[in-house]
């Protein structure tokens, strides 16, 4: 046996439950070869599989209790943190949102088979309302299926699994510095990714103040709020003269958007990764006059000035132009209410 299970052996408990609850904090340090490992350890009679289940799970639901609390009581702003040290800040805050409006609680357990949500689910949870009780419950679920199904792999490929942590003991640090090597390299790829969409929206982006000065000299661009619908019932206020629309639904109905009028897109994620990836794929498709919202929503609320409650929804399609009701034939308006 290598050094590297002699130590999981002897200190399995405590190396499973840090693991497993840096992973939950955020670090993009995975668990998972831990965990396959204690799994390979069990299956081999070396390892107590329960007292492994128990030490991961345990990791995992703490953690999830701390970034429960702290969006429970620091909201967005914790929301907003994870979405900027997230690898994927299009899908970090969006796709989370998503799941728990198509799955409820259920959403909570499987977020955590889906690679970068599982951190953000807590916070969503402790923001909108969710009882505690009522999250340990789902969460500890969640955290026992998620553990369990790796100590389980891990139990069923054992000696698969043993060989393969032996061939790379005897590759000695090499192995070690290739496999971080390819760690760092995949880390380095995304964020150069996000810092590239940014760049390319960087220049066409519009500022807060602008938009309201369009609006008060008799502009009207069409605005499009694409928000999900979680955080539009969690807080329904729009841009006055915003139409709401997911991510999705841009994707379905980019043909539906005029040509011919100025496109202003604003989201709530840090750094409007959301909007700037829209607004690329409305250029692909031959949009060219969009421009996402400089700090999106929160900056428009920063600097006070006209939303509208819940107050648009989009009926038919959009192609009638930009602007008012009356240069959208197709755009009903629900119910109204101005707020400042």
């Amino acid at each position: 046996m290598n050094e590297t299970l002699e130590f999981l052996v002897r200190h399995g408990a405590i190396v499973l439950f840090a693991a497993v609850f840096v992973e939950e904090m955020g670090v993009p340090l995975p668990a998972a070869p831990w965990l396959l490992a204690a799994g390979a350890l069990a299956g081999a009679g070396k390892m107590n599989w329960l007292v492994a289940l128990s030490a991961a799970a345990i990791g995992s639901s703490l953690a999830d209790l701390i970034w429960f609390y702290l969006g429970r009581h620091y909201g967005n702003r914790v929301l907003g943190l994870l979405c900027r040290i997230s690898l994927e800040p299009d899908s970090c805050v969006r796709r989370t949102q998503n799941m728990f409006t198509r799955y409820g609680m259920k959403g909570l357990v499987a977020a955590k088979f889906v690679p970068g949500l599982g951190t953000l689910a807590p916070p969503l949870a402790g923001s909108s309302g969710v009882s505690a009780p009522r999250f340990l419950f789902f969460d500890g679920l969640g955290s026992l299926l998620y553990v369990g199904c790796l100590i389980l792999v891990g139990i069923l490929f054992s000696h698969q699994l043993e060989q393969i942590i032996d061939a790379l003991a005897g590759l000695g640090r090499s192995a070690l510095g290739m496999v971080g090597g390819l760690v760092a390299l995949y880390i380095g790829y995304k964020y150069f990714q996000r810092h590239r969409l940014l760049r390319e929206l960087r220049m066409a982006r519009i500022t807060v103040d602008e938009l309201h000065h369009k609006q008060e000299a008799g502009e009207h661009p069409l605005i499009l709020d694409l928000r999900s619908r979680v955080e539009l019932e969690d807080n329904p206020s729009l841009i006055r003269g915003a139409l709401h629309m997911t991510m999705d639904e841009l994707q379905l109905r980019q043909q539906e958007i005029p040509r011919d009028c100025d496109i202003i897109l604003y989201c709530s994620c840090p750094n409007e990764v959301s909007s700037a990836k829209a607004a690329l794929l409305l250029h692909r498709k031959g949009i060219l006059r969009v421009r996402p919202l400089l700090g999106g929503i929160d900056a428009w609320r920063e600097r006070n000035y006209p939303m509208e409650l819940r107050a648009i929804g989009v009926t038919n399609a959009l192609s009638a132009g930009a602007g008012s009701q009356e240069h959208h034939p197709s755009i009903q308006i629900v119910e109204t209410t101005k707020t400042n």
